[in-house]
């Protein structure tokens, strides 16, 4: 079965770096487009980029472009996720997962937390 493990949040000063990871497995991953999602709390989840199965296609939400660069190695069946500048508002977990439905994620993972202070 489709699992996906995401790895590398943390506490983070506004203005930091971080690079998340998402292992996946049980699936064709080099076949398929992958998302970044993310949650805050007592909020719904929010789109926060996609990548192509090629790695070609790239889209961000307005809120994190030109901050956040998503990528993938196929060879190694893992998405990433480097966040730069991050904000305050960038607090959340972050899941990825290979089908969307309004932005919530169709598959079971845990998550990063991803908290921004100071």
């Amino acid at each position: 079965q489709v699992q996906l493990v995401e790895s590398g949040g943390g506490l983070v000063q506004p203005g930091g770096s971080l690079r998340l990871s998402c292992a996946a497995s049980g699936f064709a991953f080099s076949r398929f487009e992958m998302y970044w999602v993310r949650q805050a709390p007592g909020k719904r989840h929010e789109w926060v980029s996609t990548i192509d199965s090629d790695g070609l296609s790239l889209n961000y939400a307005d809120s994190v472009k030109g901050r956040f660069t998503i990528s993938r190695d196929n060879a190694k069946n893992t998405l990433y996720l480097q966040m730069n500048n991050i904000k305050p508002e960038d607090t959340a977990v972050y899941y990825c997962t290979n089908a969307l439905d309004n932005d919530r994620p169709m598959t079971r993972s845990q998550g990063t937390q991803v908290t921004v202070s100071l």
